[in-house]
């Protein structure tokens, strides 16, 4: 209590600067769940991408990021070791995020695509089995988290491949392609909007307090899926091409149709995604102001000082403009070859693949739902579409971040509690 009460301000100060650092990191690596097909598929030039992310991210990170968040992500430990010595979790936040942070970082700029949020409960788990006590630790959500590394890709990857086999069957492979693209396009349209709704009711504006029955999620999904599904027929009737056109020329038509769809799903994605990982970097934030206004109380739950969330929201935008183009290129051109239906395939996909992780109270990574989805939309062509050597690299990095944060955390909060202990 007495280091909280005689450095408690240098401690919100050092805990706002990792803080920002661990922002930093989720856009620099994350933001490719959004805008790395897109990228890929070449629908979006990587300055447009980023510029578009930037905006949607910000937006949902500061308009969406809550004014209450969790002071323990995902409840991995039990607060009730830290109430004797409160400054022990202060200790442990502060290296939790310094630690994923720098593991972002290391990973962005090696263009590797891993989860933030598996990157600071690593961290939380590292401090707090080897800085206070094993037990502290919920083991059984960490094993939990252990198995979505499969169960996630699987999922999503599995729906791409139905997703893309179908617009291959019902569009690609018919006689009059545009024709077909007229026909069925206002149903995936429909998919579409439906499932975005649903990503952002449910990922990105709960954090508002909109505090809306699941039963009237799906009534404006599906509201909001026909009204998608309605001006996108009129918009698709008003497009013209000779019906004697080749069929190449057909193809590119399709797939500038399935360009703007994909922009569409892409905007949503960013704007849940600045929305709901931000609490990354601000819940172990929150936690440290909390503790410290409190004099050392610790509660679930903390009330966001009013910088919080800009400081959050700059972070992300930050790291996204100057790191976020490595890990957009892995994700856009390094696995499989993607145009904008395939990419289009794997970003509803993964929107998918959240709806149902959501309603089933899964974890989940959506960088890891993201790369299950285009690994998806590769195997539909065939094994040899996929760049197996970058998919084995992103494997490994998966698999590393959990211990990769564990240990640079425990590093940190040994040298942290060093530096105030008397």
């Amino acid at each position: 209590m007495e280091i909280i009460n005689n450095y408690g301000f240098v401690l919100i100060v050092v805990a706002a600067a990792v803080g920002f650092i661990m922002a930093w990191g989720i856009g620099a690596n994350d933001v490719a769940n959004a805008m790395g097909t897109s990228v890929g598929s070449k629908a979006l030039t990587i300055k447009q991408a980023i510029f578009i992310a930037m905006v949607f991210e910000f937006a949902g990170a500061y308009l969406a990021g809550g004014e209450v968040t969790s002071t323990i992500r995902k409840g991995i430990i039990d607060s009730s070791y830290f109430i004797d010595s409160p400054e022990l979790l202060v200790y442990g936040m502060i290296s939790a995020l310094f630690s994923a942070g720098v593991w972002l970082g290391i990973a962005s700029y090696l263009g590797w695509p891993v989860s933030t949020t598996h990157s600071i409960i690593g961290a939380i788990v590292g401090f707090a089995a080897v800085g206070v006590s094993a037990d502290a630790v919920e083991w059984a959500k960490v094993s939990g988290i252990v198995g979505s590394w499969v169960v996630t890709p699987a999922i999503s990857g599995f729906i791409a491949f139905l997703i893309f086999q179908s617009a291959q069957k019902l569009i690609f492979d018919t006689d009059n392609p545009f024709e077909s693209a007229k026909r069925y396009v206002p149903f995936y349209m429909v998919l579409a909007g439906f499932v975005m709704a649903l990503v952002t009711i449910k990922k990105g504006l709960k954090h508002v307090g909109l505090n809306i029955p699941a039963e009237q999620d799906y009534i404006i999904a599906i509201g909001v899926a026909v009204l998608v599904g309605i001006v996108g027929k009129l918009f698709i009737s008003r497009i013209q091409i000779n019906p004697k056109s080749k069929r190449e020329d057909q193809f590119a038509n399709v797939e500038k149709v399935f360009a703007i769809l994909m922009i569409v799903t892409a905007c949503c994605m960013a704007f849940a995604h600045g929305s709901n990982d931000v609490a990354n970097a601000i819940g172990p934030l929150a936690a440290v102001v909390s503790i410290v206004e409190s004099g050392g109380e610790i509660g679930k739950s903390a009330q966001l000082v009013w910088w919080i969330l800009p400081l959050g929201g700059i972070g992300i935008v930050a790291g996204l403009a100057l790191f976020g183009h490595r890990v957009i290129k892995t994700i856009g051109n390094g696995i499989t070859h993607l145009t904008p239906s395939r990419g289009f395939a794997a970003e509803l996909a993964a929107a998918c693949t959240v709806v149902i992780a959501s309603g089933a109270g899964l974890p989940i990574s959506t960088t890891q739902t993201l790369v299950g989805a285009v690994l998806g939309v590769g195997m539909a062509r065939g094994i040899a579409a996929i760049n197996l050597s970058v998919v084995r690299n992103i494997v490994v990095s998966w698999v590393i971040t959990l211990p990769a944060g564990a240990g640079l955390s425990i590093i940190f909060f040994f040298m942290i509690k060093g530096i105030f202990a008397p």
